[in-house]
């Protein structure tokens, strides 16, 4: 199985400060999902980052 780290590096932290309420919902994704909060946030900036600037097909 090849290891995803050496194949994927990622070398980039960002931080974030978040309200208890955030948290919390945060942590129920996490949760409900059985994911990572760094894969949650990750898939949360790509669907965003779709819908801010769409790809358009001619």
């Amino acid at each position: 199985m090849p290891n995803v780290h050496k194949d994927n590096p990622r070398y980039n932290v960002v931080s974030l400060r978040v309200t208890d309420q955030e948290k919390a919902a945060l942590e129920e994704v996490t949760r409900r999902t059985r994911k990572s909060l760094s894969k949650v946030m990750r898939e949360a900036i790509l669907l965003y980052s779709r819908e801010v600037s769409p790809v358009t097909t001619i």
